[in-house]
Protein backbone atom coordinates (compact mmCIF):
# COMPACT_ATOMS: atom_id res chain seq x y z
CA UNK A 1 0.00 0.00 0.00
CA UNK A 2 1.03 3.65 -1.04
CA UNK A 3 1.54 6.06 2.03
CA UNK A 4 -1.54 7.72 1.06
CA UNK A 5 -3.63 4.37 0.73
CA UNK A 6 -2.23 4.02 5.02
CA UNK A 7 -3.04 7.40 5.85
CA UNK A 8 -6.80 7.14 3.84
CA UNK A 9 -8.73 5.80 7.32
CA UNK A 10 -6.97 7.64 9.70
CA UNK A 11 -7.70 10.97 8.12
CA UNK A 12 -11.30 10.23 7.35
CA UNK A 13 -11.52 8.93 11.25
CA UNK A 14 -9.20 11.33 13.08
CA UNK A 15 -8.50 8.84 15.98
CA UNK A 16 -7.19 9.81 19.29
CA UNK A 17 -4.49 7.13 19.34
CA UNK A 18 -3.33 5.32 16.87
CA UNK A 19 -0.43 2.29 16.07
CA UNK A 20 2.85 3.37 14.03
CA UNK A 21 5.11 0.62 13.33
CA UNK A 22 9.05 2.06 14.18
CA UNK A 23 10.55 0.20 11.01
CA UNK A 24 10.56 -2.10 8.10
CA UNK A 25 11.07 -6.09 8.56
CA UNK A 26 10.59 -9.30 7.85
CA UNK A 27 7.74 -10.71 9.51
CA UNK A 28 7.28 -14.41 8.98
CA UNK A 29 3.49 -16.27 9.53
CA UNK A 30 4.50 -18.69 7.06
CA UNK A 31 5.59 -21.58 9.83
CA UNK A 32 2.00 -21.81 11.11
CA UNK A 33 1.23 -23.32 7.67
CA UNK A 34 3.31 -26.43 8.33
CA UNK A 35 1.28 -26.48 10.76
CA UNK A 36 -1.97 -28.14 9.01
CA UNK A 37 -3.19 -30.50 6.96
CA UNK A 38 -6.45 -29.02 6.94
CA UNK A 39 -8.05 -25.45 5.88
CA UNK A 40 -11.18 -23.74 5.88
CA UNK A 41 -10.95 -20.96 3.06
CA UNK A 42 -8.60 -21.28 0.06
CA UNK A 43 -6.74 -18.28 1.06
CA UNK A 44 -5.56 -18.86 4.45
CA UNK A 45 -2.08 -21.36 3.36
CA UNK A 46 -1.08 -18.88 0.61
CA UNK A 47 -1.17 -15.82 3.00
CA UNK A 48 0.74 -16.93 5.59
CA UNK A 49 3.23 -18.49 2.67
CA UNK A 50 2.99 -15.19 1.40
CA UNK A 51 5.16 -13.62 4.10
CA UNK A 52 8.30 -15.66 3.10
CA UNK A 53 8.78 -13.09 0.18
CA UNK A 54 6.94 -9.94 1.61
CA UNK A 55 8.26 -7.02 3.55
CA UNK A 56 6.82 -5.38 6.26
CA UNK A 57 7.37 -1.84 5.20
CA UNK A 58 7.87 1.18 7.32
CA UNK A 59 10.55 3.23 5.90
CA UNK A 60 11.75 6.90 7.76
CA UNK A 61 10.09 9.07 5.49
CA UNK A 62 6.85 6.58 6.13
CA UNK A 63 7.19 7.29 9.94
CA UNK A 64 7.96 11.11 9.26
CA UNK A 65 5.21 11.78 7.08
CA UNK A 66 2.65 9.67 9.97
CA UNK A 67 3.96 11.62 12.39
CA UNK A 68 3.39 14.88 11.01
CA UNK A 69 -0.01 14.39 8.96
CA UNK A 70 -1.72 12.47 11.82
CA UNK A 71 0.51 13.40 14.59
CA UNK A 72 1.53 17.36 14.46
CA UNK A 73 -1.56 18.57 12.69
CA UNK A 74 -4.38 16.22 13.58
CA UNK A 75 -3.29 15.85 17.61
CA UNK A 76 -3.12 11.61 17.52
CA UNK A 77 -1.10 10.50 19.95
CA UNK A 78 0.77 6.83 18.38
CA UNK A 79 1.39 3.08 20.09
CA UNK A 80 5.04 3.13 18.88
CA UNK A 81 5.47 -0.89 17.86
CA UNK A 82 8.80 -1.75 18.65
CA UNK A 83 9.52 -5.67 17.20
CA UNK A 84 13.46 -5.00 18.20
CA UNK A 85 15.50 -2.95 20.05
CA UNK A 86 17.14 -1.17 16.81
CA UNK A 87 13.11 0.40 16.92
CA UNK A 88 13.67 2.21 20.10
CA UNK A 89 16.67 3.66 18.60
CA UNK A 90 14.07 5.22 16.32
CA UNK A 91 12.21 6.21 18.70
CA UNK A 92 14.64 8.04 20.88
CA UNK A 93 15.57 9.23 17.60
CA UNK A 94 12.86 11.15 16.49
CA UNK A 95 12.02 12.66 20.05
CA UNK A 96 15.46 14.18 19.91
CA UNK A 97 14.42 15.88 17.02
CA UNK A 98 11.54 17.01 18.61
CA UNK A 99 8.94 15.10 15.90
CA UNK A 100 7.67 13.06 18.73
CA UNK A 101 6.66 14.98 21.35
CA UNK A 102 4.34 14.57 24.75
CA UNK A 103 4.13 10.91 26.62
CA UNK A 104 5.72 8.52 24.90
CA UNK A 105 3.91 4.91 24.36
CA UNK A 106 5.68 1.96 23.61
CA UNK A 107 4.47 -1.24 22.50
CA UNK A 108 6.94 -4.04 22.77
CA UNK A 109 6.04 -6.95 20.22
CA UNK A 110 7.84 -9.89 20.90
CA UNK A 111 7.79 -13.46 19.27
CA UNK A 112 7.27 -12.23 15.58
CA UNK A 113 9.94 -14.07 12.79
CA UNK A 114 12.21 -11.42 11.48
CA UNK A 115 11.78 -9.68 15.42
CA UNK A 116 13.01 -10.02 18.91
CA UNK A 117 12.31 -13.09 20.28
CA UNK A 118 9.45 -14.10 23.09
CA UNK A 119 12.14 -14.74 25.90
CA UNK A 120 12.21 -12.93 29.31
CA UNK A 121 15.51 -12.19 28.60
CA UNK A 122 14.23 -10.32 25.49
CA UNK A 123 11.95 -8.62 27.55
CA UNK A 124 14.33 -7.12 30.09
CA UNK A 125 16.58 -6.22 27.13
CA UNK A 126 13.85 -3.98 25.51
CA UNK A 127 13.15 -2.19 28.65
CA UNK A 128 16.37 -1.58 29.49
CA UNK A 129 16.99 -0.38 26.31
CA UNK A 130 14.06 1.74 26.72
CA UNK A 131 15.61 3.02 29.66
CA UNK A 132 18.77 3.90 28.92
CA UNK A 133 17.26 6.02 25.85
CA UNK A 134 14.35 7.16 27.08
CA UNK A 135 15.11 7.66 30.66
CA UNK A 136 11.93 7.24 32.75
CA UNK A 137 9.91 9.60 30.49
CA UNK A 138 7.70 6.84 28.48
CA UNK A 139 5.30 4.41 29.18
CA UNK A 140 5.10 1.10 27.53
CA UNK A 141 2.78 -2.51 26.95
CA UNK A 142 4.30 -5.92 25.95
CA UNK A 143 2.65 -7.80 23.05
CA UNK A 144 3.99 -11.27 23.05
CA UNK A 145 2.88 -13.85 20.14
CA UNK A 146 1.18 -16.93 20.51
CA UNK A 147 1.45 -18.93 23.70
CA UNK A 148 3.51 -16.60 25.29
CA UNK A 149 0.96 -13.86 25.46
CA UNK A 150 -0.02 -14.09 29.27
CA UNK A 151 3.15 -15.04 30.43
CA UNK A 152 5.41 -12.18 28.76
CA UNK A 153 2.49 -9.66 29.69
CA UNK A 154 2.29 -10.45 33.31
CA UNK A 155 6.13 -10.08 33.42
CA UNK A 156 5.22 -6.89 31.73
CA UNK A 157 3.20 -5.78 34.68
CA UNK A 158 5.61 -6.49 37.01
CA UNK A 159 7.88 -3.99 35.22
CA UNK A 160 5.62 -1.64 36.32
CA UNK A 161 4.13 -1.75 32.39
CA UNK A 162 0.68 -2.55 30.51
CA UNK A 163 -0.37 -5.24 28.89
CA UNK A 164 -2.09 -6.24 24.96
CA UNK A 165 -3.97 -8.93 24.67
CA UNK A 166 -6.35 -10.38 21.94
CA UNK A 167 -7.00 -12.79 19.39
CA UNK A 168 -5.12 -10.68 17.15
CA UNK A 169 -1.88 -11.82 18.76
CA UNK A 170 -2.65 -15.35 20.11
CA UNK A 171 -5.59 -17.71 19.77
CA UNK A 172 -5.60 -19.27 23.10
CA UNK A 173 -6.38 -19.05 26.71
CA UNK A 174 -4.55 -21.48 28.27
CA UNK A 175 -2.03 -24.53 26.94
CA UNK A 176 -4.23 -26.32 24.26
CA UNK A 177 -7.34 -24.99 24.69
CA UNK A 178 -8.55 -22.16 21.71
CA UNK A 179 -10.09 -18.85 23.33
CA UNK A 180 -14.19 -17.75 22.39
CA UNK A 181 -13.04 -14.33 22.32
CA UNK A 182 -10.68 -11.48 22.72
CA UNK A 183 -12.71 -10.34 25.72
CA UNK A 184 -11.98 -13.71 27.43
CA UNK A 185 -8.67 -12.92 27.22
CA UNK A 186 -8.82 -9.79 28.68
CA UNK A 187 -10.78 -11.16 31.63
CA UNK A 188 -8.17 -13.43 32.67
CA UNK A 189 -5.27 -10.68 32.44
CA UNK A 190 -7.46 -8.52 34.67
CA UNK A 191 -7.93 -10.81 37.21
CA UNK A 192 -3.99 -11.98 36.96
CA UNK A 193 -3.24 -7.65 37.43
CA UNK A 194 -5.73 -7.60 40.44
CA UNK A 195 -4.35 -10.48 41.86
CA UNK A 196 -0.74 -8.96 41.80
CA UNK A 197 -2.43 -5.95 43.76
CA UNK A 198 -2.04 -3.26 40.95
CA UNK A 199 -5.23 -1.43 39.54
CA UNK A 200 -6.64 -1.65 36.14
CA UNK A 201 -6.67 1.98 34.59
CA UNK A 202 -10.13 3.70 33.05
CA UNK A 203 -10.15 5.42 30.05
CA UNK A 204 -10.43 8.10 31.17
CA UNK A 205 -7.40 7.74 33.47
CA UNK A 206 -5.40 6.74 30.20
CA UNK A 207 -7.00 9.50 28.38
CA UNK A 208 -5.11 11.60 30.68
CA UNK A 209 -1.53 9.95 31.04
CA UNK A 210 -1.68 9.64 27.61
CA UNK A 211 -2.49 13.41 27.09
CA UNK A 212 -5.63 12.17 24.40
CA UNK A 213 -7.39 14.70 22.73
CA UNK A 214 -10.35 13.44 23.60
CA UNK A 215 -14.05 11.55 21.95
CA UNK A 216 -14.68 15.06 21.20
CA UNK A 217 -11.92 15.60 18.99
CA UNK A 218 -12.27 12.15 16.48
CA UNK A 219 -14.56 11.57 13.45
CA UNK A 220 -16.20 8.28 14.69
Amino acid sequence: MSIDERLAAPLQLNPEMCSLNMGSMNFGMFPLAERRNEWQFDWEKPFLEASRQTIFKNTFADIEEILSVIGTQRGARFELECYDVGHIQTVAHYRSRGLLTGPIFLQFVLGILGGIDAAPEQLLHMKQTADRLLGRDYEFSVLAGGRHQIPLGTMGVLLGGNVRVGLEDSLTIGRGKLAQSSAEQVSKIRRIIEELGKEVATPDQVRARLELKGRGHVSF
